[in-house]
């Protein structure tokens, strides 16, 4: 296994300069007092694929020499990484095969179609679109962009933690929404080596939380993925993990979980408060926060890792219970 270095964070955000949106840390005074906690939010849904995950990807195909490109690219993904890469590719003339479970929603299939990509709808969850994608690297000689377990996306990702440092050198906390750790493992790196006091919390869901129970248990662990409002943060971290496992093992100091009631509580207090349509993994942060599973003694960002939620969906969770007063 190995490990990022804050130098391939820094490097990759000269690199993907100009690719990808250097998202401003708000002041949320409207969540902050609903919450009655100081709270910052880094909204990375503003990337232009909708989450942080241009971030990674950009990174990744930027540093691949031109004769790899040429072979096209493939991935798996749970949602957010497969547009974000198929973006990315297509920007460079590249082309992109996204493999996508049978649980990945139809607005996310939609969104690899519009930046360009070819989307391959197959097989029952992450883990087998995973190894359908394997199948396409061994026998189409297609060069693969791991979704999280690569150190070039989790290098890209890590460029929100550098922002962060910059911007704010007084935060208690930072609340990352966790799946196969790349996001996490890139901010982590960041902020132990710029801002050490600060501590880096990974939030996921409940259902099927692969990289939670890997941590709790010292070592990388299968988890079925279940169905879940925060479906972007399903899937498997790899028995096998070589980059973000060990990373999120040294460097994180708290994992938690919430349910998926407390995650549309967080959809609908994100949207009264503040006016933002997040995804349910873009809200794991703040509904850590309301439920006390995380108590800052200080300022606390979140970061809103992405807005790709079907406007059905997001609706239904609207009206389920009503905005908060």
């Amino acid at each position: 296994m190995g490990r990022i270095h804050i130098s391939d964070i820094e490097a990759a955000q000269t690199r993907i300069k100009g690719h990808v949106v250097r998202t401003p840390l708000l002041s949320a005074r409207p969540l902050s007092r609903a919450l009655s906690c100081e709270v910052r939010l880094k909204p990375e849904f503003l990337q232009e694929t909708g989450s942080f995950k241009l971030r990674g990807a950009s990174n990744a195909m930027l540093s691949l020499d031109a004769a790899t490109r040429a072979r096209g690219v493939v991935t798996a993904s749970s949602g957010n990484h497969g547009p974000a890469l198929a973006c990315a590719a297509t920007r460079l003339g590249v082309a992109s095969t996204i493999c996508l479970s049978e649980m990945v929603p139809e607005n996310k299939i939609a969104n690899v179609r519009a930046n360009g990509g070819t989307p391959r709808v197959e097989g029952r969850d992450y883990d087998v679109s995973l190894r359908i994608c394997m199948g396409l690297v061994r026998d189409e000689g297609l060069h693969l962009v791991h979704p999280f377990d690569d150190p070039d996306v989790a290098a890209g990702a890590g460029t929100v933690g550098l922002e962060l440092a910059e911007d704010a050198r007084d935060l208690d906390c930072v609340l990352v929404p966790l799946s196969g750790g790349g996001l996490l493992a890139g901010i982590a790196t960041a902020l132990k080596a710029r801002s050490p006091q600060t501590r880096v919390i990974g939030v996921s869901m409940e259902r099927g939380a692969s990289m939670v129970a890997s941590w709790k248990a010292g070592r990388p662990v299968e988890v079925q993925e279940e169905d879940t409002i925060a479906d972007a943060l399903g899937g498997g971290i790899g028995l096998d993990n070589q980059w973000t496992f060990e990373t999120v093992r040294d460097l994180v100091d708290d994992c938690v979980t919430v349910t998926e009631d407390q995650i549309k509580d967080a959809i609908r207090l994100i949207f009264a408060t503040q006016g933002f349509m997040v995804e349910g993994a873009g809200a794991v942060g703040v509904a850590a926060l309301m439920c006390g599973k995380v108590t800052p003694d200080g300022p606390a960002a979140c970061v809103l890792s992405g807005r790709n939620i079907a406007h059905q969906a997001f609706w239904d969770v609207i009206q389920e219970k009503g905005l908060p007063a």
